[in-house]
């Protein structure tokens, strides 16, 4: 921005913070066309003042700074050169220095340590201190073990002692305690596993004998099936062992008899349970209504070996509900009487109850029958009575043997007798 032209009747002045112009006529041709486009000449001249005052006193500044800086530049070369020469006085003082105090061999820090801490000297520091230890550490043990010993209230450790031996007692009772339950328990533990152990034994004899058991039942059955079989055949009847072969509700039922099956369709089924323990009555006859169901049987028969392995309080021979029978039968004893007597009365109620198939003479069966019954059990009190006579017999038997045993030992004291008399007269 080029300079106004000053007039000789302008005037320029600064009042109470403002600036004042009066009859100012500017030439700049910038500044004529700038403020001719303007709509406020006015206006446009204020800023232009303001814009160029603002950009003079940035010019300003930025050479008062560039001189502040090479002033400063001139200056700080100067203490530059004024401080390497003092540092280097300083050094040479301070070498000097060192030297006298910290020489290995004038320097007086050097004669100092070697007088206070070398080795031979006797006012060593460390020597000293070593002597000043010791005594203390003498005078100091002394003491506490004076202090320590005592069982008085001058001894710190005395309550703590106290109190140790008396948790150290407590738990030596507690551990004693301990001891005296915990070998109660073994003890017990003892008893306990003898006790496990013996039912455990008792438990394995149980399961072998009914192991054992089980094979003999197994064996009765077997013989039950061969003398059913026996006597099917007879009679033109057809006889199965059905005893692992599973039915409709299950495998009850040993031995499936199918009436007149020889020689066309059954006319009605039997079959026989043989079971070679005892069992109650309602047992006994819950497994015979489970095998009549089980093999879609007409009758069911329980087979025993022997009358004490019968239901309580019930007898062979004895029918209930018209359509099960309990029955004996010893695979040791050579009768199958029994059993064929079971078979007949099983039969005929069968094919009673199918009396119209064939025009059975009901009322002559059932007079056969009941006389058949009537006649096995005077088979039965008879064998009874044998048995019974069998057994006197073998009594009998075993009194004879015992008073013959006596007889011969009467006789070989009578020999010994004789023996004696007879060399005493020798020896006369």
């Amino acid at each position: 921005m080029e300079a106004a032209t000053p007039l000789p009747f302008a005037q320029v002045c600064v009042r109470n913070g403002r600036l004042a112009i009066d009859q100012l006529v500017v030439d700049d041709q910038t500044t004529v066309r700038l403020a001719s486009e303007r709509e406020d000449p006015a206006r446009f001249v204020l800023e232009a003042i303001e814009i160029g005052a603002r950009v003079l006193d940035r010019e300003l500044t930025g050479a008062n700074a560039e001189f502040v800086r090479a002033e400063f530049e001139k200056t700080a070369r100067e203490l530059d050169a004024e401080f390497a020469e003092r540092a280097r006085v300083a050094s040479e003082r301070l070498d000097l220095k060192i030297d006298e105090a910290f020489g290995p061999e004038n320097g007086h820090v050097s004669k100092a340590l070697a007088r206070h801490f070398g080795d031979e000297s006797s006012v060593a520091v460390q020597n000293r201190v070593k002597s000043v230890v010791g005594e203390v550490a003498v005078q100091m043990r002394e003491d506490l073990r004076k202090q320590f010993s005592g069982d008085g209230d001058s001894n710190p450790l005395a309550a703590f002692q106290r109190a140790m031996l008396a948790i150290v007692k407590q738990t030596s009772d507690q551990q004693a305690d301990g001891q005296r339950a915990m070998g109660e328990k073994l003890e017990a533990m003892k008893v306990e596993i003898a006790e496990l152990r013996a039912e455990k034994e008792k438990l394995a004899e149980i399961a072998a004998v009914q192991d054992k058991g089980t094979a003999k039942g197994r064996s009765y059955e077997e013989a039950v099936a061969e003398a059913l079989e026996a006597i099917a055949v007879a009679r033109g009847d057809d006889c199965d062992a059905v005893g692992d072969v599973r039915g409709e509700g299950g495998k009850k039922g040993d031995v499936v008899v199918g009436i007149d099956a020889c020689a066309g369709p059954a006319r009605g089924k039997i079959v026989f349970e043989a079971k070679n323990r005892k069992l109650s009555k309602n047992d006994a006859l819950a497994e015979l209504d489970g095998a009549l169901q089980a093999r879609a049987a007409d009758y069911a028969v329980l087979v025993v070996p022997a009358e004490g392995k019968l239901p309580a309080r019930t007898h062979p021979l004895r029918e209930f509900n018209g359509d099960k029978l309990f029955v004996t039968f010893d695979p040791e004893d050579d009768s199958t009487l029994a059993l064929e007597v079971a078979y007949g009365l099983a039969r005929a109620r069968v094919l009673m109850a199918r009396a119209a198939d064939g025009g059975l003479d009901t009322a002559a069966l059932r007079a056969e029958v009941e006389r058949a019954q009537r006649a096995m059990e005077d088979v039965r009190r008879i064998k009874s009575q044998l048995t019974n006579a069998s057994t006197g017999i073998d009594e009998a038997r075993r009194i004879l043997d015992a008073m013959a045993a006596g007889v011969r030992a009467h006789l070989g004291a009578i020999d010994a007798l004789l023996a004696a008399a007879t060399e005493a007269e020798t020896s006369a």
